[in-house]
């Protein structure tokens, strides 16, 4: 058989599996039922496997009658499993749709199916994507339970809330800076006990600067004259007015904060514990000195009896956890199934480096990322510079030796990696198994001193106790 009839035999053999939908193009097809939906802010492209249905593209519109029509128009047409990009907050609804209807949707990355060159309508876009999830090229995106994705919402609402706020006090400060009153560089923080109570006294009309100073709280380090000499201003009414305006927003904020917090106390509350306190107690508090929300004592809401009761181990023991425990339940999730290992959780998390290959040689470095939870994890790295714990030293070291960036990203994979063995074996957090890292690490630093020493001609004795 010559070279021509061998390709012939090929592309008809191609074409008879095309007809029996085995195949898409070269690959066999994995997913039979796979449908693509191309999400936007008007309207939807979806596309089914083809002979489901005399147009295999319908455009469809983003209300919800119409959203209802597609789910129905997928059903009939055979449609198990859906996959959509993740394009801003228009894939919610559809998404919610499809779980409720018993469809799996996919939700995918657009940097996993990057569009080949011509194609860049959403006609032809749908189809990409029906063609890419059919043979099993994309990746479904990791979502938590929908009970998990409420807390979620509210905690991401109550960041916002935050970051509005403190734009708030900025403002406070603008405010009494072009009024030249100067208590804001005394005091460490304005929306303080102190603080308040003089900007309210000054919003009410009080002007005499000794009279304000006597607000100053016991706590306070500045002395009273030095607080009555940064109080002198000349008191414009256009900036006491933006003075105003700035506390009463502020004022607002922490209000519409208040009821995230207690929203957030309701639906926590509401999860299945793994552990019961009363049978396995909490473990002792490593930080000693640990201080408690004021609201949450008033309400007997005690976050980290909370987030023991959910992961059943205590979380917050884990140095850098100590405050962004609830973000990260809100982000993860206490089920870890999806990751067999830890070093694929790492991965997910976007903690490991970029290993490419160019010339021959391998270029390491550090990732540009936005994922949320690998944030929490870098945060919790940088808060240890100056922690006197063995992941603080760790941080110094590997700070010498990677440098910041790669230091912090070293320490947030290690933190990520302790979680997820706490987590998955549901074992506490103990210090006690750095030891042995230590002591090899003072064997391999003897070991260098040493080896240099001989290099120039010393020998080190060891000193005398």
């Amino acid at each position: 058989m010559s070279q021509n009839q061998k390709a012939g035999e090929k592309k008809r053999k191609r074409q008879r599996k095309q007809k029996r939908g085995l195949c898409f193009g070269d690959r066999p097809l994995l997913e039979m039922n796979a449908a693509g939906i191309d999400i936007g802010s008007r309207e939807l492209w979806v596309a089914v496997p083809p002979g489901r249905d005399e147009q295999t593209v319908r455009v469809f519109d983003t209300f919800t009658d119409d959203l209802q029509e597609l789910v129905q128009w997928l059903i009939r047409c055979g449609v198990t499993t859906v996959a959509l990009e993740s394009t801003g907050v228009y894939w919610i609804p559809i998404y919610e749709l499809l779980e409720l209807s018993g469809i799996k949707a996919c939700l995918v990355s657009s940097r996993h199916m990057k569009n080949v060159p011509g194609r860049r309508t959403d006609w032809h876009e749908c189809q990409w994507l029906q063609y890419l999830h059919s043979v099993g090229l994309l990746r479904s995106a990791f979502r938590p339970s929908e009970q998990i994705c409420a807390v979620r919402a509210i905690v991401r609402q109550r960041g916002q809330l935050v970051q509005m706020a403190a734009q708030h006090v900025q403002h406070m400060h603008k405010a009494l800076t072009q009024m030249n009153l100067q208590i804001h560089h005394v005091i460490d923080d304005i929306t303080g006990l102190t603080g308040l109570a003089i900007v309210d006294a000054i919003l009410a009309g009080q002007r005499d600067a000794a009279e304000l100073a006597k607000l100053r709280h016991f706590r306070i380090r500045a002395d009273p004259e030095t607080i009555r000499k940064s109080l002198v201003g000349t008191w414009r009414q256009e900036h006491l007015f933006t003075l105003k305006q700035s506390r009463e927003m502020y004022g607002s904020y922490q209000l519409q904060i208040e009821a995230c917090d207690r929203e957030i106390q309701r639906l926590i509350q509401a999860f299945e514990p793994k552990v019961d306190p009363e049978v396995k107690p909490l473990p002792p508090d490593r930080k000693k000195k640990r201080r408690r929300n004021q609201r949450d004592a008033e309400s007997g809401f005690n976050l980290r009896v909370e987030m023991y009761k959910i992961f059943g181990v205590d979380v917050t023991q884990i140095p850098g956890l100590e405050s962004i425990s609830l973000s990260l339940f809100t982000e993860i999730g206490r089920d870890l199934h999806r990751f067999p290992r830890a070093a694929m959780f790492a991965s997910w998390l976007e903690l490991c480096p970029d290993n490419d290959i160019s010339g021959g040689r391998w270029w390491s470095q550090a990732r540009k990322s936005k994922h949320r939870a690998g944030q929490l994890f870098r945060l919790a790295a940088n808060s240890l510079h100056r922690s006197q714990t063995p992941l603080g030293h760790f941080l110094r070291r590997m700070k010498t030796k990677l440098g910041p960036l790669g230091a912090i990203m070293a320490t947030a994979r290690k933190i990520a990696i302790i979680f997820y063995t706490m987590l998955k074996n549901q074992t506490e957090y103990d210090e006690t198994l750095f030891a042995q890292q230590q002591a090899d690490q003072q064997k391999r630093f003897e070991a260098r001193l040493r080896r240099q020493a001989m290099q120039l001609g010393y020998q080190l004795v060891p000193a005398l106790s």
